[in-house]
């Protein structure tokens, strides 16, 4: 049943069809049932907090800010990217079905590729670039944060996004398969790809890589670049409970960024030849899992003008039940 799927072609030639999904498949049945249970759980939370600071943005005139409009698009990118991911690998997990199709491999790498970098611009925009111009700008955030500036700003970071999807599923057309069809990851990660193609995969790992990179590292520039100059306008606040605040929602932010960009360059930025698929699959959790399920409660939920809505929202809720 582990045997790779053709199709032959016109020509007596062969295409796989079908990939298994060897991702953690050594552990004990029992226990991967334990994980696909524990994993539902983080998804479910992941989504309804999401899915609740959307709502709560849209219903709550308080929360209809800039920064607000920012963070309740990178909740529904959030959503569609730990999606991409986690539900085929709950399946997995928890009825053992581990086959994925060729074409459902390709749409979610391009998915999982393009709402990634995606995220990286929506973290910038919603988070470090906001909280500079608040925080450093305050007589001019309202002039420069124009409902037309952001408007355009989440179109460009969503036009990125469906621009590096077709550049994916491109790069993914240059594929062949003809050999082993399990790919020893629990999802369709670029790696475990090229290592599974019958094709000359060397430049098109170069290629991948130099982008990636530059994603990656050009967006945590930016990030922390904006987070030195929010350090340098706290030190200078003249209220020591002003600091002691921004710098606890600071540090907070950085936690989760370190988890994001470190799983990410430790996943993309390094030659193939230096990438273990084993160490490839436990990082991997950190970028798809965890950090999905953290950014609602770091980012949102934490903030007290979030809580109250919520609470009253809440409230009214169950007075009308």
């Amino acid at each position: 049943q582990d045997e790779l799927k053709f199709n032959v072609g016109p020509e007596n030639g062969t295409a796989a069809t079908e990939f298994i999904l060897e991702g953690f498949s050594g552990l004990d049945q029992r226990l991967q049932l334990f994980l696909s249970l524990v994993l539902l759980l983080l998804y479910l939370t992941t989504v309804m907090g999401n899915t609740a600071i959307i709502f709560l943005v849209c219903v709550d005139r308080r929360l209809q800010t800039f920064m607000y409009f920012f963070i309740s698009n990178l909740a529904f990118l959030e959503i569609w990217f730990t999606s991409s991911t986690s539900i085929k690998f709950i399946v997995v997990l928890g009825s053992g079905r581990r086959t994925i199709s060729l074409s459902s491999c390709f749409a979610q790498s391009c998915f999982y590729f393009a709402l990634g970098c995606a995220s990286c611009l929506f973290f910038l925009l919603s988070c470090p670039l906001t909280a500079t111009w608040i925080i450093c700008q305050p007589l001019h955030y309202a002039a420069i944060m124009k409902p037309q500036l952001c408007i355009y700003l989440v179109v460009a970071a969503w036009a990125t996004g469906s621009t590096l999807l077709s550049y994916h599923l491109v790069l993914l057309s240059k594929l062949t398969f003809c050999g082993s069809n399990k790919i020893h990851h629990f999802f369709c990660d670029n790696y475990p790809l090229f290592k599974l193609s019958c094709s000359d995969t060397n430049l098109l790992w170069k290629m991948d890589s130099v982008f990636l990179s530059f994603v990656i590292v050009g967006s945590l520039s930016l990030t922390l670049a904006f987070y030195m100059a929010i350090l340098s306008c706290v030190l200078h606040l003249p209220a020591a409970s002003g600091r002691k605040k921004v710098l606890t929602t600071c540090s907070s932010h950085l936690t989760t960024l370190a988890t994001a960009y470190g799983s990410c360059i430790a996943l993309y930025t390094r030659p193939s030849e230096e990438v273990s698929l084993k160490t490839n699959r436990i990082v991997a959790l950190l970028n798809t899992v965890l950090y999905p399920f953290l950014n609602p409660f770091i980012y949102s939920l934490r903030n007290k003008s979030v809580r109250l809505v919520l609470n009253e929202t809440t409230a009214r809720t169950t007075a009308k039940l």
